[in-house]
């Protein structure tokens, strides 16, 4: 995580330039942290951008060669442009203050507390962004509200993320990445092969192959998932069956989804990270990355350190992902 600094007149005060390296080292530290531990970019393909706003679109697929006999004429093939979506980026905005008296008084457990306090606000906002986003999609939703603003999470044919009315931009039957099954081992291995089978939006077979688990933080559905994958024998049969399930897959169980779904719900997605980061299915693109200004405040003599960034993030290709244990979804064919 980049973090860019600036400083105002007046930082070289004595009262204030003692603190401001320490300050400004303890940000850059919990920035690096951060950066480290978010799983973000497990989920999103993260990217930066320098413009206003960019537009994501795929081409189609050609319809391949045909049979024309002895002497025939070449058929006339062809791509088009698939579906298309603007990602417009927001400004994130935050400030704190480091007062006089608590330089003068030597507080350094405060002077400590208040950037760390202002970087795991910005963490966390970002993780419950990217959730909200997810939660959103889980819950069948086009939209969802975030810190008092609407953000449309629809992908680029125009119905929510997870749907069973997924139209390819040229041909083909609607496809559906919605499913009501639990989870258990001959979901998961339907799952598997439902996404194998995914089209393009010219009727073509796709390069989907999941590799990844995403679940909330919910115990007995991790009980589910650990003992569905976590050993080589299958233990429901009676001479313990070879598991072919057994350490294929990545698992990530984020919490910060909890807050975002409807209570008493397991659900729970497969992902293909591969793909996603090919296609752009889930896209996150910081446009300025996190500027942090500090100036002295006139009125009161504190040291204001504010911080300013421009991001957003949104769906665009549903073939990398589909989810299963929601309600009005799909059933699971084998």
């Amino acid at each position: 995580m980049k973090i860019i600094f600036s400083e105002g007149s007046g930082l070289a005060d004595s009262v204030y330039g003692n603190v401001q390296a320490p300050i400004r080292m303890f940000l850059e530290s919990r920035g690096e942290q951060f950066e480290q531990e978010s799983v973000l970019k497990e989920l999103f393909l993260m990217g930066t951008s320098e413009n206003f706003g960019d537009l994501y679109t795929t081409m189609t697929a050609m319809s391949g060669f045909e049979p024309v006999g002895e002497n025939g004429a070449y058929p006339e093939d062809g791509m088009q442009e698939g579906y298309k979506k603007m990602l417009v980026y927001d400004t994130w905005k935050d400030r704190f203050r480091v007062s006089q008296e608590m330089v003068e008084d030597g507080k350094l457990m405060d002077l400590k507390k208040a950037p760390a306090a202002f970087m795991t606000s910005y963490k966390r906002t970002r993780e419950m962004f990217g959730a909200a986003l997810y939660g959103g999609a889980i819950t069948g939703s086009g939209k969802v509200k975030f810190k008092g603003k609407e953000f449309d999470i629809t992908t680029a044919d125009g119905v929510p993320l997870f749907s069973k009315n997924h139209v390819g931009k040229v041909s083909g039957k609607k496809q559906s990445n919605l499913f009501s099954d639990a989870f258990s081992v001959d979901a998961l291995s339907k799952m598997e092969t439902t996404m194998h089978l995914f089209r393009g939006d010219n009727d073509e077979i796709l390069d989907v192959a999941p590799t990844t688990i995403l679940i909330p933080d919910i115990a007995s559905l991790k009980k589910d998932v650990f003992a569905a994958i976590g050993a080589d024998k299958d233990p429901a049969t009676a001479n313990n069956g070879f598991n072919f399930q057994f350490g294929r897959w990545t698992v990530i169980v984020w919490s910060y989804l909890n807050q975002f779904i409807t209570a008493e719900t397991k659900p729970w997605i497969l992902m293909d990270q591969s793909y996603n980061q090919t296609y752009g299915g889930a896209v996150w693109n910081d446009r300025v990355q996190l500027a942090v200004k500090s100036f002295i405040d006139e009125n009161t003599d504190a040291n204001v350190w504010k911080g300013r960034s421009r991001f957003n993030a949104t769906f665009n290709d549903f073939r990398f992902a589909a989810i299963g244990g929601v309600t009005g979804g799909d059933t699971l064919k084998g």
